[in-house]
């Protein structure tokens, strides 16, 4: 129910900023995350999720029309809830004993004990539950105390709130293997594009100095203002603005349109977070949105991580090795940042040693993974978006019938031969439909791969046509 109350009272409740009320200290544990866009999660099971390190199970509670974020540990025994189901009756079930709880918590059955027993009124029996919002298409969840969620202020897209009608919005999300704030100091550094993104979203040709200029900042984010664009004659407004700790647009507005590049950072534990990226965009001609419109979310999908993995794998280590000469509160030594390129960076790293707001202080990254496994798609992204599954499932049932149509084809030909046929319709039997389905059958198995794991080479890499 917290989700209705937090609607009843939004405007009458005054507004707190997150991070606790501690003037030089930032708890990261006081704030709403984003964990799931709306349109991927599924009613029908719970689902399992990891923030700041603690496990969460989410579900439909269909009695009260919300979504609901308990700690994944039944009380009983310590299952975890999110392996159990939702019962006929709109419970959630322990998949252990089949304790089964409310959404508000509270144990509703105990199968084990003996009829007229009350062990399921106990406090003890209850599940830890966590207060829950949705906004603009995003499930969010508090971290920290309950009773500090519904005078927090939501991070959201203020550009989208200020002025909602007329954006496109193109969105994506991944589990990316390193921690929030090494996803939040790469965004906020536009000057990698060039290199890192080229012949993806960047160009070497255009790379040229870039001045950032910091103009706000304290202990919930910092604004600044670009001074050139990215691109030669980029003309127009040019800002970041980043909110504290999980958000932070770039704000590109000018006549041809306005475009925001949008990246939450959920931590989910020391060395991995899920990436929320929004693309809003807003022209003031109808054509270029109804092109984006034409093409399906899972294709997007497809494209923006193949621009993730540009640069997974040396931010995978590049964190490691910034822990090993001393970490954030090293940074000045640790870095080199001679130009207004990396006055964002440096801002950030300030603002995290300002404030303490390293959300994971005392632990320490694990050993690097592999290429292979840092490259890896479906796991950290296809299997829980429900527009990259369904399509993957489609594509292996098309890839699975060119096949046997291929097959049958080449099966048909001695067949042919037998009976001496020699018609046109014969001849294309023999030659142009085995032809087909084959190359069909390979495209879709091209296809396939793309949602199970990335490209070994960054297209930065690959050979320059002359």
């Amino acid at each position: 129910m917290l989700e209705k109350e937090l609607n009843l009272i939004d405007g009458f409740q005054e507004e707190i900023s997150p991070g606790g009320n501690k003037a030089d200290s930032f708890d990261s544990k006081e704030a709403w995350y984003p964990v799931h866009y709306l349109e991927d999660l599924d009613k029908s099971k719970p689902t399992p999720f990891t923030l700041l390190g603690r496990d969460i199970v989410i579900w439909w509670d269909r009695l009260a029309e919300s979504w609901r974020s308990f700690e994944d540990q039944c009380p009983h025994r310590l299952a975890p809830l999110s392996e159990g189901r939702l019962t006929n009756d709109g419970l959630l079930e322990c998949p252990y004993h089949g304790w089964t709880f409310s959404g508000d918590g509270d144990c509703q059955r105990i199968p084990q004990q003996q009829k007229g027993g009350t062990a399921e009124i106990s406090k003890r029996a209850c599940v830890v539950s966590l207060p829950t919002i949705e906004k603009q298409g995003l499930l969010f969840v508090y971290a920290g105390m309950s009773e500090n969620a519904a005078k927090t202020k939501v991070p959201v897209i203020q550009p989208l709130e200020e002025s909602p009608e007329g954006w496109v919005l193109i969105n994506t999300f991944r589990d990316v293997p390193y921690d929030a704030l090494t996803l939040l100091e790469n965004i906020l550094d536009p000057s990698h594009v060039s290199f890192t993104h080229h012949q993806t979203v960047g160009n070497r040709a255009n790379a040229a100095p870039l001045e950032l200029e910091v103009t706000e900042s304290g202990k919930h984010g910092f604004k600044g203002i670009w001074k050139q664009g990215l691109q030669p004659g980029q003309s127009g407004e040019l800002s970041t603005t980043f909110v504290a700790p999980s958000l932070m647009w770039h704000d590109i507005n000018s006549q041809r349109g306005r475009i925001l590049t949008v990246v939450y950072a959920t931590p989910i534990r020391k060395g991995e977070c899920r990436l929320f990226a929004r693309f809003p965009f807003k022209f003031p001609s109808v054509l270029p949105s109804l092109f984006i419109k034409l093409r399906p979310r899972w294709y997007y999908h497809i494209g923006q991580n193949g621009v993730l993995e540009d640069d997974q794998i040396f931010l995978h280590y590049q964190e490691r090795y910034l822990e090993a000469k001393g970490g954030s509160p090293n940074f000045t030594k640790a870095f080199y940042l001679p130009t207004k390129a990396d006055s964002f960076v440096f801002e950030l790293r300030q603002w995290v040693n300002q404030y303490n707001a390293e959300p994971f202080p005392k632990e320490t990254f694990s050993p690097p993974l592999p290429k292979d496994k840092l490259l890896e798609r479906y796991h950290s992204h296809t299997e829980k978006c429900a527009s990259c599954s369904s399509a993957l499932a489609k594509i292996e049932q098309l890839k699975f019938w060119s096949g046997v149509a291929a097959v049958l084809a080449l099966a048909s030909v001695p067949m042919l031969t037998l009976f001496n046929t020699t018609s046109v319709l014969a001849v294309v039997i023999e030659t142009v439909a085995p032809l087909i389905f084959g190359v069909v059958w390979i495209g879709l198995n091209k296809l396939q791969k793309q949602f199970y794991d990335g490209r070994a080479v960054p297209p930065r890499n690959l050979p320059e046509k002359n």
